[in-house]
């Protein structure tokens, strides 16, 4: 018979970035080996599908060919969540802009050595999306990053949830996913972008998602990892900001999408909440948002 522990915890790399998934319930060596096992496995097959960083990638075969693709089964909730901000942001918030990054230098080998730089595509110009379908009318190099983390957040709480987890937090890069089915809250700290070892406030989460997005991480040159396809440069108005949502996949996509239109924008939209720090180190936040910060 095998003793339980009162926790799990596991700590790897993938897509990028670290992962840390804490559960707060009695597991097994062999269920704990086993639910691992399942979530290493799960994104192991989301990045073969989306991943613009590997050459046998599905989206890299899209780069390539022309056609109409049959896309994954878990496609649906990610493509209608660009379509529906991608209109609502005047096409600001696209899946259409990895080719610029890579022209950028954010391409797959990590040159971060820019390049000559062109305007991506209109949607309806280079793709027509009827799920399960998606024609792709010009060879275009997707890019999920916007949202795509956080729907892959959202994918690892599934199968923790298929396994029986009813109480866990996964951070993957600060992008974080709570639930509790105990009642527990969990304390997260909001990263200062000019100094990560500083937090300039505190959020508890009850439930839900928070995610974050910074231009300090990801940089070379002049560019960070968002980039505006209506002006080809990273927008310097925001230094970080963070949102608040039921899911990772809408508080991640927020995230960016704040950073090419104001929240009035969005709100009517989409169920959210928001902090923005500002260069000068204002800070600006709906009032649902409830942070403690310690700057003014």
């Amino acid at each position: 018979m095998s003793a339980e522990s009162p926790s799990a915890r596991i700590a790897f790399e993938a897509i990028g970035t670290h992962w840390q998934i804490d559960i707060d319930e009695p597991l097994t060596p062999e269920r704990r080996s086993g639910l691992f096992d399942a979530v290493r496995t799960r994104i192991a097959t989301f990045d073969k599908d989306y991943s613009r960083f590997r050459t046998d990638s599905l989206v890299s075969e899209m780069a390539r060919r022309t056609g109409t693709y049959r896309l994954p089964g878990d496609a649906q909730p990610m493509f209608d969540l660009y379509r529906r901000v991608y209109d609502v942001t005047g096409g600001a918030f696209t899946p259409l802009i990895g080719q610029a990054l890579s022209d950028a230098g954010y391409d797959a080998s990590y040159s971060l050595t820019p390049g000559v730089m062109r305007e991506p595509p209109r949607w309806d110009d280079a793709l027509r999306y009827a799920y399960p379908d998606l024609e792709v009318k010009l060879p275009v190099l997707l890019d999920f990053g916007a949202a795509g983390k956080g729907y892959l957040i959202d994918i690892v709480g599934g199968v923790l949830e298929e396994h029986g987890v009813t109480s866990y937090a996964i951070d993957a890069g600060q992008d974080i996913l709570f639930r509790s089915s105990r009642g527990g809250a969990l304390r997260v700290g909001l990263e200062n972008p000019t100094d990560v070892s500083e937090v300039l406030g505190v959020v508890t989460l009850t439930g839900g998602s928070i995610c974050g997005s910074a231009g300090n991480r990801r940089a070379w040159a002049t560019f960070n990892h968002i980039l505006d396809p209506r002006t080809l440069t990273s927008p310097a108005h925001i230094a970080a900001c963070w949102t608040r949502a039921s899911s990772a996949m809408l508080a991640d996509a927020m995230s960016t999408a704040l950073y090419f239109v104001p929240p009035s924008a969005l709100e009517p939209h989409f169920a959210f909440e928001w902090c923005i720090l500002r260069p000068d180190f204002t800070v600006e936040s709906s009032p649902g948002f409830g942070a403690e910060l310690f700057t003014a």
